[in-house]
């Protein structure tokens, strides 16, 4: 019987490294392969960043150890296109983007089917903590959270699609962090070098905004902090640095504390107000996408999460035409952001989501 060939995205770390190990075990012909996301002047120390969450010696090293082939694929063009071209032009929208959703959907996912269908894999495989299942009687495939409440990552994959959930294997799924860094000790794998994946690969959170000056030197664009009621209280640095709920980093001296609670784009303005003022009871989102691949018509009762460690709450989600949905939370939301995604779950089941494009109060 011929073995089902797979190909592991391997960034080099614990997760996707093990879900290689769970799939050579269970008898399948694995192949690992890093996507190459920066250019080579872009290296630094043989890395392509820093922060990259894709380490090319471990991943080598972890194939090593696995007796399995390893390749790197070129993907830099589409990566600044799609996730770093975006995620700046965002941000001079005044608007805060998710680049790890973006990445799952146009790089890891899509160009990594790509690539493996041309050398003949049957499916790919990362190192997410997601589950996926099938119903064999309507065919359709479900994405389901991962065991591990903790780790789950189903909010970032909320936009695959039917054909690409039917060639994607999640081997972690079903493991809690611990049982998996118990496994990864009898890869060998130098732990201790090894950091988490952080939220964004390739940039800090203190430095992307160094990151878009540089890239765009018009983001440094002067304009006025106001209240609520309009008063000047100062002086920002551009809309592209800030973002709703921001409260450090300001510059203004208040009697009080004070949070970036609307962005006027048009006026290139920052609207700062108390605590209480980032509270909203409901969000519009755009660019909707369902898991089923069916659109989401009738009003619908769902757990919302909007950001990745958003615990969630309970919402009424309504078709408002033109492919948007109004959102209205059972208690107001702390810091509804638009560029965000909103995620909707029935249980531990993604239904789908959207872009937010704006609070409703």
């Amino acid at each position: 019987m011929t073995r089902k060939k797979v190909v592991v995205g391997m960034s080099g770390g614990i997760d996707s490294s093990v879900a290689a190990m769970l799939l050579v075990e269970q008898g399948y012909e694995v192949i690992g392969a890093t996507l190459k996301i920066w250019e080579e002047g872009e290296y630094l120390d043989g890395e392509w960043h820093d922060r990259s969450c894709c380490k090319v010696g471990l991943a080598k090293y972890a194939a090593e150890r696995l007796n399995i082939p390893y390749f790197i694929w070129d993907a830099h063009n589409e990566f600044k296109q799609w996730v770093v071209g975006e995620f700046c032009d965002e941000y001079m929208r005044g608007r805060t983007p998710n680049p790890c959703i973006r990445c799952n959907e146009k790089i890891k996912f899509s160009l990594l089917i790509e690539k493996a269908i041309g050398i003949g894999a049957d499916y790919i495989a990362t190192g997410h903590y997601a589950r996926i299942n099938c119903n064999n009687e309507n065919n359709k495939f479900y994405l389901r959270r991962g065991v591990d409440t903790e780790k789950d990552q189903s909010y970032f994959l909320y936009r695959l699609t039917q054909n690409q959930l039917s060639r994607i294997i999640f081997p972690l799924g079903e493991y809690t962090k611990p049982e998996v860094l118990d496994i990864a000790g009898s890869l060998d794998l130098p732990l201790d070098e090894i950091r988490e994946s952080q939220e964004v690969c390739f940039v800090t959170q203190e430095g992307y905004q160094d990151f878009i000056a540089n890239r765009i030197p018009a983001s440094v664009s002067h304009g006025k902090f106001v209240s609520s009621s309009g008063e000047t209280l100062g002086e920002h640095k551009g809309i592209a640095f800030y973002t709703i709920g921001q409260r450090r980093g300001l510059g203004v001296s208040a009697g009080e504390r004070l949070y970036v609670v609307n962005i006027n784009t048009s006026r290139n303005e920052i609207v700062l107000g108390k605590e209480e003022e980032v509270y909203t009871s409901g969000l519009i989102a755009s660019d909707i996408h369902t898991i089923s691949g069916e659109p989401m018509s009738e009003a619908m009762r769902l757990f919302a999460r909007i950001r990745y460690r958003h615990e969630g709450s309970k919402a009424t989600i309504t078709p408002i035409g033109e492919g948007r949905q109004r959102v209205i939370f059972d208690e107001p939301q702390w810091a509804i952001t638009p560029g965000q995604s909103i995620v909707f779950y029935d249980g531990d089941m993604v239904i789908g989501g959207g872009i937010i494009e704006s609070p409703v109060h």
